[in-house]
């Protein structure tokens, strides 16, 4: 993966894709101000560069039947970098877990999990979380509501 510097094209193009992945390369070129071709090449350019790094549909839960969103936050009884990375191989693997994050203070991981209903949590939690390996405990936040989901980072466009 090369690095690129990027310049106000590039920016614009990062924007545009990071609001809507599913525009044309037509559109996107035009809202750039550059013609069709070279803007292909520079959105290849920033995938190999890794800027981009990959394009998905974000799902509704509650239409998909996964009516419960919950935060946990972990933390394990070692944090050899050898049971962390056992931790994360466990939640890679764990359908229902959708983020895993590595933090620094009290807590070692925090997680978005996502089952049917409570009951789906519940036996996650007891069947995989608390029974895996090195977890010393686990604390459960139930989301209620979102106000604001933005996917990636702010894009400078000036």
């Amino acid at each position: 993966m090369r690095r690129i510097k990027l310049d106000k094209i590039d920016r614009k193009i990062l924007h545009d894709l990071q609001s809507d992945g599913r525009i044309t390369n037509v559109e996107l070129s035009k809202n750039a101000g550059i013609s069709a071709p070279p803007c292909l090449r520079r959105v290849k350019a920033l995938e190999e560069a890794g800027y981009i790094k990959g394009y998905f549909a974000r799902l509704d839960p509650q239409l998909m039947g996964y009516g419960i969103t919950v935060y946990a936050q972990i933390k394990l009884n070692s944090q050899s970098e050898t049971d962390l990375k056992k931790f994360e191989k466990q939640c890679n693997d764990w359908r229902q877990v959708r983020e895993c994050h590595m933090l620094s203070g009290e807590v070692d991981f925090l997680l978005r999990v996502v089952a049917r209903d409570w009951e789906g949590y519940q036996a996650f939690l007891t069947e995989h979380l608390t029974a895996a390996d090195n977890v010393s405990s686990v604390k459960t936040m139930l989301l209620i509501r979102s106000s604001k989901e933005r996917p990636g980072v702010p894009v400078d466009t000036e």
